[in-house]
C-alpha cells in the first residue's frame, strides 16, 4: 500500500490526514512538538483548572456553513461572541471603533448619520492609500489612529506604520452603531473542552499513524507523496536564506478573583511594553463561574529566532521576493505539496485553514484516482 506523509499535527495537517486515512490510504503524521495542535494547543492550567490557550488566544469564527458542519463532527462548539476592550491614554474603550468608541472618544452623543458625517470630516481623502497608515488616516482620520493603531502597531509589528501594507488594517470593521462584537461571522464559537482534544479528533482516523517529538528531517522511510505544513523555507534547509516571522512571549501570572472583567484588554500606548492582556477563564463563559481565581498572559511580540516558535508572517516587499524565489523552487520539486500558514507563508484564520485543506484533500484524492501527481500548492500563497 502507497504512504503518505503529513507534517504537522495542527489544523492543516490534521484535516488532510484525515481525508486520506478515511479514503483508505496509509498516513504518517509527524510533529516535533510533544502535544498536538500547533499553535491551537490548549490544556487546563494547573493551578486553577482554567482552561488555557497555551500560545494565545484562538477565537473560532466562520460564516462557511460546510466548514461549520465539519468542526462540530468532532467537538461540541459552545457560544462564545468575542469583544475586545482597549486602553488608551488612560481610558478604556471598546473595540473595533464602534458608535461607542467615537461617542467615548470625542466627548460627544452623535447618532449614527451623524457620526458618519463627524468621522468623514475627519478623514483624510485618499483614494489609493500605499500603507497601513495612509489607509487609517483615510478610514478613521488622524485622532483615532494616533490613539488605538499607531502605537499598538509599532508594538505588534516592530514596523513603522508606513512600511506595512493597507491591507492589514483592511480586515478591521468600522462600525456606527453600538455593535461591539469584534467578528461578524455567522458562526462564532469555542471547543467545549479546548482545541487539543478537537485536532486529536480529527487525528484519531483509520490508517493513520502519528508520531509526537518526531521532525521531518529524521525520518528514513520513504513515501508516495509529502504533504508539508512546516515553515517552506525550512523544508529546503533555508538554502535561499531565512523569512521573516514576527513571534509572541508570554508572561504568565495568576490573580484572585477576576483581573479584567474581559478576555482580552489592548494597550494601544506605544509606551507600555506588552500589547495586550488576555484573561483566559472567559474565553469560557460556560464555566468561569466554577474559578475562584483566574490565569493571565500578557504578550510581548518581537522579531522571530530561527529557535522561536513562528506567529505572524511579515509580508514586506523583500519577503514577497523571497517567497517568490521559494514557490519557484517548489515546484521544481517533485513529491511534497505545501499546505497551511507556514507552508503558504501566509496569515490565515482557522476557518480558512480547515476550508483549505479540505480543498487541498479533495485534489489529491482526485490526483491518487487518477494516477497524477498532486500540485506543490493547492491556493497562491503570494495572495
Amino acid at each position: 500500500m502507497a504512504r503518505y506523509c503529513v507534517v504537522g499535527a495542527g489544523l492543516s495537517g490534521a484535516v488532510v490526514a484525515r481525508a486520506l486515512g478515511e479514503a483508505g490510504h496509509a498516513v504518517l503524521v509527524v510533529d516535533e512538538r510533544t502535544r498536538i495542535g500547533g499553535n491551537c494547543a490548549t490544556e487546563r492550567d494547573a493551578a486553577t483548572g482554567i482552561m488555557a490557550h497555551l500560545y494565545g488566544p484562538h477565537i473560532f469564527h466562520t460564516s462557511d456553513e460546510a466548514v461549520w458542519r465539519y468542526v462540530q463532527r468532532f467537538c461540541t462548539m459552545m457560544p462564545y461572541a468575542h469583544r475586545v476592550q482597549a486602553v488608551a491614554r488612560g481610558r478604556v474603550y471598546s473595540l473595533p471603533i464602534n458608535l461607542l468608541t467615537i461617542n467615548q472618544f470625542f466627548h460627544t452623543t452623535m447618532s449614527p448619520s451623524q457620526a458618519r458625517a463627524f468621522i468623514q470630516e475627519r478623514a483624510v481623502n485618499n483614494l489609493s492609500p500605499r500603507n497601513f497608515q495612509e489607509q487609517a488616516h483615510a478610514m478613521i482620520g488622524k485622532e483615532l489612529y494616533e490613539a488605538f493603531f499607531e502605537g499598538y502597531t509599532r508594538k505588534q509589528w516592530g514596523l513603522e506604520p508606513v512600511d506595512l501594507p493597507a491591507s492589514v488594517l483592511k480586515r478591521l470593521p468600522l462600525r456606527f452603531d453600538y455593535d461591539d462584537s469584534y467578528f461578524a461571522h455567522r458562526y462564532q464559537g469555542m471547543p467545549k473542552d479546548g482545541y487539543t482534544p478537537f485536532i486529536a479528533a480529527i487525528l484519531d482516523a483509520p490508517n493513520v499513524e502519528l508520531r509526537r517529538e518526531t521532525t521531518f528531517e529524521s525520518l528514513s522511510e520513504s513515501f508516495e507523496h509529502v504533504l508539508y505544513s512546516g515553515p517552506i523555507d525550512r523544508f529546503f534547509d533555508f538554502r535561499l536564506g531565512r523569512l521573516n516571522y514576527r513571534t509572541l512571549d508570554f508572561e504568565k501570572f495568576h490573580s484572585p478573583g477576576d483581573f479584567q472583567g474581559t478576555a482580552v484588554m489592548n494597550y494601544c500606548d506605544a509606551g507600555v511594553p506588552f500589547t495586550r492582556i488576555t484573561e483566559h477563564k472567559h474565553f469560557a463563559p460556560w464555566e468561569k463561574q466554577n474559578f475562584e481565581n483566574t490565569i493571565c498572559y500578557r504578550e510581548y511580540s518581537r522579531d522571530c529566532r530561527p529557535t522561536d516558535i513562528p506567529y505572524y508572517p511579515i509580508r514586506q516587499a523583500k519577503e514577497q521576493r523571497l517567497l517568490q524565489d521559494y514557490i519557484s523552487l517548489a515546484r521544481e520539486t517533485r513529491g511534497v505539496s505545501f499546505i497551511g500558514r507556514l507552508g503558504t507563508y501566509r496569515y490565515l484564520d482557522m476557518d480558512v485553514t480547515i476550508g483549505e485543506a479540505l480543498s487541498a484533500a479533495g485534489v489529491v484524492l482526485e490526483c491518487i484516482a487518477g494516477g497524477a501527481a498532486p500540485p506543490s500548492f493547492f491556493i497562491d500563497p503570494e495572495h
